[in-house]
């Protein structure tokens, strides 16, 4: 049971939306919507592979701040 909705209820629902759009529609609807979570979490890993890029390009950085401190 998933929140008080029974199996029962969710095949009915799916039966009605199987009759009013058909199979064809809902796996084309099924194939875009996958695609569009697929390309979701494609741009997520790579804006956070660039934030850390970035994170460790500053960590270079003041290290070599750091060290032209002490030698200063």
């Amino acid at each position: 049971m998933l929140g008080g909705i029974s199996i029962w209820q969710l095949l009915i629902v799916l039966a009605i939306l199987v009759l009013i759009f058909g199979t064809k529609k809902l796996k084309n609807l099924g194939s875009d919507l996958g695609g569009a979570v697929k390309g979701f979490k494609e741009a997520v890993d790579k804006d956070s592979d660039t934030e850390a890029d970035k994170t460790a390009q500053h960590k270079v950085i003041d290290a070599e701040a750091k060290k032209d401190d002490k030698s200063a």
